[in-house]
């Protein structure tokens, strides 16, 4: 049976309230380390623009529908992004062998080389924050956050994994994942 507070229910308000601003103050921390991580590799692109070419480099190859659903936008400004995102070299659109009315979306050598650098980055740059934390800090910030994600439940699944439940996701038609392209992911 779960413990019950001895607390006036104010208190629990207020430290729910201190707790929520606490986590607001770190999420636009990590928005600014990422903004500061793209700027330092390519200044011409913005964060939802980075946003897209992660999901892809997660994800990739995936069908424009799919890309929108992760993204949590409608078809047309995935489509917009895309175009973007395509006219400077960073995403590759191919028909689907296996069903040509498909056209499917993956990231070119130099998207992926991007994203794995903006992503180095940034890590460091985190990295180097949580580095000046003690070593209880850093614990008790783990604890957090792996709790904050388990109570998240739903919020914090992949949002391919549905996709994937029921099919909807393509086994790399186009030949974009074999030995061959790990290895260049991998440098």
């Amino acid at each position: 049976m779960p413990e019950r507070s001895t607390e006036p229910p104010e208190a629990g308000l207020a430290e729910a309230e201190e707790v929520t601003t606490a986590v607001m103050a770190a999420s636009r921390l990590l928005m600014a380390v990422s903004a500061r991580a793209l700027a330092s590799i390519d200044d011409s692109l913005t964060l939802p623009q980075l946003r897209t070419l992660m999901v892809l480099a997660g994800h990739g190859p995936v069908k424009m529908a799919l890309l929108a659903a992760a993204l949590g936008v409608n078809p047309s400004n995935a489509m917009r992004m895309v175009e973007r995102l395509e006219a400077v070299g960073l995403v590759d659109r191919r028909t689907n062998p296996d069903n040509r009315r498909e056209v499917l979306l993956s990231l070119t050598d130099r998207g992926r080389d991007l994203v794995r650098r903006v992503a180095a980055r940034r890590g460091a740059e985190v990295g180097a924050l949580v580095a000046r934390l003690g070593a209880q800090e850093r614990a008790a910030l783990v604890s957090a956050l792996r709790s904050l994600t388990a109570v998240a439940g739903d919020l914090a699944v992949d949002p391919f994994e549905e996709v994937r439940r029921v099919g909807g996701l393509v086994d790399d038609p186009l030949g974009l994942s074999g030995p061959g392209v790990r290895r260049a992911r991998a440098r």
